[in-house]
């Protein structure tokens, strides 16, 4: 469900590395807020991430 309904943006894989080297799984998840967003003349309930929120991709209702 961490997925920007704008821009797609998701979580990202990768490894923990610590001192001694050992790996260990991780994951970054993307910074994303249920917003209420006007679509088309309607509100409706989108997930949508910060980054698109600051550049005003949406309208919020």
């Amino acid at each position: 469900m961490a997925k920007c309904d704008i821009c797609g943006k998701g979580a990202h894989f990768g490894n923990n590395v610590s001192h001694s080297h050992r790996r260990s799984n991780r994951i970054w998840n993307a910074n994303i807020r249920n917003v209420k967003c006007k679509v088309k003349g309607a509100t409706k309930t989108m997930h949508v991430c910060t980054s698109c929120l600051k550049s005003g991709l949406v309208e919020r209702a």
